[in-house]
């Protein structure tokens, strides 16, 4: 790679990248900049964030620089500490340098990552910290799956459960705008602390890289990511971790079910029976994985006009109910098609926080309740 894909023209990113020109290998003819590209700058409190991308292959080369780099860095006006992220694989094997007792967080590191193995339990899986983790899940996209996932841990939280919500979908997070955050989080002894919000701790690829950025990777680097969020994440104890899942039946969800005990799957569905095809695919892909399932949610089961009260059913209405008793799983409830819940979304703060009193409220409080005995969790368990 080279230097020519510049991010932004701050002064910032302007003199962190002459700076990465400056750091050459050992020969001179080479520097940073000649096997990486900049694709980020965020400096707060004086300590720079910077994040690299680079190919499996120039990844390694990087590495012996990024150390003096960081160095070079914090010697900046205004900056005294430089942490430098690099999204791209490492190749297998490989001794990776140490930099001031502490190990670079890869986005897209291979899911065998050492890293991963400090927070594993006696029989290989990841977070024993965490009491319960399940999988908001849905067949297909634009369903509202992130959406009922963000209001079930918000959910869980007023319960009183010590709650984590983990966004896994690689391609596209939502998680911080939904949540309101967007700063970067802070990286203590190597590992990533999770975002708190809302009473929940959160992580999201959205966190480390720029929201407009595009993320134009192959499998094997979405699933290093995902590992990584398991392993270098310092997820305290909790009683709950819900995760986002991406949409479809693939490889994230195979290797998240691979790496972790889960607990359940709650599977989000709206009611046309084109929505319901796709969440039967996941409903039979949980059973083959042997994922107890939680139950069916129906999102955007109905309309109510906010002028007139009048009722529309616009993608029909209680298909996912038919769904769920012809697969003999649990039916969690009805959420509305409200303007009011994008709206919330789209200003970072969950409905059932922002408006708790509100219809769309008391149905994620129902299905938070439902979840949560279903795990033997909260005040009715």
């Amino acid at each position: 790679m080279t230097d020519s894909d510049k991010p932004g023209n701050s002064t910032d990113s302007g003199r962190i990248l002459e700076t990465l020109r400056l750091v050459k290998d050992d020969s001179g003819a080479s520097n940073v900049l000649s096997f990486a590209s900049l694709e980020g700058v965020a400096v707060r409190d004086g300590h720079a964030h910077v994040s690299l991308s680079a190919s499996r292959d120039d990844a390694a080369r990087v590495e012996p620089l990024r150390p003096r780099a960081e160095a070079e860095i914090a010697k900046l006006p205004g900056i005294n500490r430089a942490t430098i992220v690099l999204t791209a694989h490492r190749p297998p094997g490989q001794t990776v340098p140490q930099s001031q007792g502490h190990r670079p967080f890869k986005l897209d590191a291979p899911a065998n990552n050492p890293g991963n193995a400090q927070q594993a339990a006696p029989g290989g899986k990841a977070l024993p910290q965490v009491r319960a983790i399940i999988a908001v899940a849905s067949g297909k996209g634009g369903v509202g799956k992130s959406t009922t996932a963000v209001n079930l841990a918000a959910g869980l939280a007023k319960l009183g459960l010590r709650t984590g919500m983990l966004d896994a979908d690689i391609y596209g997070p939502s998680l911080p705008r939904m949540l309101g955050h967007s700063a970067k989080p802070a990286i203590e002894n190597g590992k990533i602390i999770p975002v708190e919000a809302w009473g929940m701790h959160a992580m999201s690829i959205g966190f480390l890289v720029d929201e407009q950025q595009a993320m134009i990777w192959r499998g094997p680097m979405v699933m290093g990511a995902i590992g990584q969020f398991l392993g270098d994440v310092a997820w305290p104890e909790l009683d709950v971790l819900v995760i986002d899942m991406p949409p479809g039946t693939g490889d994230a969800q195979l290797t998240i079910a691979q790496k972790l005990s889960l607990r359940g799957a709650v599977i989000v569905s709206t009611p046309q029976d084109i929505a319901l095809l796709d969440a039967r695919r996941g409903l039979k892909m949980f059973e083959r994985m042997n994922v107890p399932l939680l139950g069916l949610v129906e999102n955007m089961s109905y309309f109510c006009c906010p002028n007139c009260n009048h009722r529309t059913e616009l993608f029909g209405h209680g298909g996912a109910r038919e769904e769920a008793e012809k697969s003999g799983v649990p039916f969690l409830g009805e959420i509305p098609l409200l303007a009011d819940i994008r709206l919330s979304g789209d200003a970072g703060t969950p409905i059932i926080l922002a408006a708790p009193e509100s219809e769309a409220a008391e149905a994620y409080t129902k299905l938070a309740r439902s979840v949560a005995k279903s795990l033997r969790m909260g005040p009715n368990a």
